[in-house]
């Protein structure tokens, strides 16, 4: 008996990192393959990958943060990530895999470069217009590079790179509006604003919301994601006003619940939102606290007529009801421009697409 073809995923640090690995792992299997997974051990993939594939065989490795800053780690983290390429090279060279796919953060670049190191293909999936900074080290290792925006094709060097396009889980088109309002404790008499900041929150939106929390709730209600040890304990029972600290299973019925969303613009998400035809306000991080990715994807998607946008900068307590007042004022304008936009990709395609470089192609 023949044992099945081995893959190996990777990717981590954000939920963002980790979604589209999420998204390819049932059909990969339904093909026949042993998927593994390398993350780190304290990272956000570990729970993630484990809590909605129990029993998947994931690898712990160090992994080091690359930063752009200075730090007095950065002396130390270059050894955790020659760690990681030790770890990663031993358990490739074990688990003999046709192919490595990866979705981008720290983890995933000491798994590239024992790859590479390993004569096994590696495939890497870029989501932002410019590539980050782990994806950027990581390509000139790579045999092939998808992006989701064809903008992103000319910053590939020394890699072939295709355009795939996005590619969204298809649970969460299975969303109820009526299990979202349950989950959220609303009546669905009003508009509902749901506002999420990302795995890890935004003390920008957290205050922006709270600040103006009373005059949103004249005429709508709100849903708040605000992130892990965000919640703020006063505004509980607060009529029409739920928040939440992160939900995973629930994720869909919410959005289902939504008429519009406010949230930073990383690009799974709002792809997503596009998706799902919900209009959305976009609050891009700054050009101070990241690389500006956020900035070019909400720009572009403000172009196109999917969103409204809000530069952090810019945000006070008026500047962000008055964007609110504009979101609600152009959503069937957005909804209009969204259901002229591309389809996305399937997970299926997007397996099928990936396994076209594994060496068994």
């Amino acid at each position: 008996m023949t044992s099945s073809p081995i893959i190996i995923l990777t990717g981590g640090g954000t939920a963002g990192h980790v979604s589209l690995n999420q998204a390819i792992i049932p059909p990969l299997k339904n093909m026949g393959y042993d998927v593994h997974y390398i993350g780190s051990r304290d990272g956000i993939e570990k729970k993630l990958i484990e809590d909605s594939f129990p029993g998947l065989p994931y690898h712990e490795i160090r992994s080091g943060k690359l930063r752009r800053y200075f730090s007095m780690k950065n002396f130390t983290d270059p050894f955790k990530v020659g760690a990681g390429v030790l770890q990663a090279y031993r358990l490739i060279r074990k688990l003999r895999p046709e192919l490595i796919f990866s979705k981008g953060g720290f983890v995933s670049v000491p798994v590239i470069l024992a790859g590479r190191m390993a004569g096994i293909p590696v495939v890497i999936h870029e989501s932002d217009v410019t590539p980050g900074l782990a994806n950027k080290l990581a390509m000139p290792f790579a045999d092939h590079v998808f992006t989701v925006f064809p903008e992103t094709v000319p910053h590939v060097k020394k890699a072939e790179a295709t355009c795939s396009g996005p590619v969204i889980r298809p649970e969460l088109f299975e969303g109820s509006k009526e299990a979202g309002l349950r989950l959220a404790g609303l009546s669905g008499k009003r508009p509902v604003l749901l506002v999420m900041g990302g795995s890890q929150g935004s003390a920008v939106l957290n205050e922006a919301v709270r600040s103006q929390l009373p005059a949103l709730l004249r005429t709508m209600d709100v849903i708040h994601l605000c992130g892990q040890g965000h919640l703020d304990r006063t505004l509980d029972g607060t009529e029409g006003y739920a928040q939440f600290e992160y939900v995973t299973g629930g994720l869909k019925d919410l959005l289902k619940a939504a008429d519009g969303v406010v949230s930073r613009a990383g690009s799974n998400s709002i792809f997503e939102f596009l998706a799902l035809r919900l209009p959305m306000l976009l609050i891009p991080l700054s050009a101070e606290k990241s690389r500006g990715d956020q900035i070019l994807n909400a720009r572009l998607f403000a172009k196109a007529g999917f969103a409204e946008v809000l530069e952090e900068e810019r945000v006070t307590g008026e500047s962000f009801l008055e964007a609110v007042g504009k979101l609600n004022s152009n959503t069937q304008r957005m909804i209009l421009s969204m259901e002229k936009a591309e389809a996305p990709k399937t997970p299926e395609e997007m397996a099928e697409l990936i396994l076209r470089h594994s060496s068994s192609s």
